[in-house]
């Protein structure tokens, strides 16, 4: 990735945004045209979310790499630190904050868009072990099926890919597979169908930690050699040798 990484950060901002955008913003439109069917409403949000994120790592994926959530930034570094490949620690920690800060922009653009108050925190629980399970299964499951798409050359798939595999664990995970710290921070600010209780954030966000440990875990035993391919993940950046990547 050779972008300057003022303009990766801000396609990590708006990427973020957007994709929480699309998933808080869907959510308060199936709640509002399918009021008595919750599984209905999931049906809708999952599948509006598989859409926009397939779509917004097509737009930002070529500037960035679209991560969009810090475990996959996280991977990128840890991964590709000794290859010095992928993301640098400086740029991890503008990776990070620019995801949370972009998810959070993201739930109070989706509430004025539907004419709530910019900022109202959920007060929906989502604290137990199941459900902490759910995230660990959804998060290990993005860090394999993202890394592996990188090693094995295919990461021009990843769009669909990634969109795909998001959309299906809304289903198979208890959890609705929030996968993504930023975004499990960022729905904490609204009160709506895809909100989470802020007292329920920090639960959800150690069992995404332990997902990414485990994914690493196996990614060394399935693809030991995955660091040579941090570049590549999500999507890789465009080559411009004009344009300041590690400075």
């Amino acid at each position: 990735m050779t972008n300057a990484l003022w303009r990766r950060l801000l396609a990590e901002f708006t990427g973020t945004a957007l994709l929480v955008t699309a998933v808080v913003g869907s959510g308060i439109m199936a709640a509002t045209l399918s009021p008595d069917d919750v599984g209905l409403q999931l049906l809708e949000n999952s599948i509006a979310t598989a859409f926009a994120l397939a779509a917004l790592i097509l737009i930002f994926g070529p500037v960035s790499g679209a991560h969009f959530n810090p475990v996959v930034s996280a991977a990128d570094w840890f991964l590709g630190r000794r290859a010095g490949t992928g993301l640098t620690a400086r740029d991890l920690g503008g990776y990070v904050g620019a995801q949370v800060l972009g998810a959070i922009a993201g739930s109070v653009l989706a509430n004025l868009m539907f004419d709530l108050s910019a900022v109202d925190f959920s007060g929906k629980d989502r604290a137990a072990g199941h459900l902490w399970l759910g995230e660990v299964v959804a998060t290990t499951g993005l860090i394999l099926l993202i890394f592996a798409l990188a090693r094995s050359g295919r990461a021009p798939v990843a769009p669909a890919a990634v969109g795909a595999y998001i959309g299906a664990a809304y289903w198979f995970t208890s959890s609705t597979s929030f996968a993504n710290p930023a975004v499990t921070v960022g729905r904490a600010f609204t009160d709506t169908f895809a909100g989470i209780a802020p007292t329920s954030v920090p639960g959800f966000v150690i069992a995404q930690l332990v997902g990414l440990a485990v994914g690493i875990g196996l990614l060394a035993a399935l693809y030991p050699d995955a660091g040579q391919a941090a570049d590549q993940v999500v999507v890789p950046a465009e080559s411009d040798p004009a344009l300041d990547h590690r400075a």
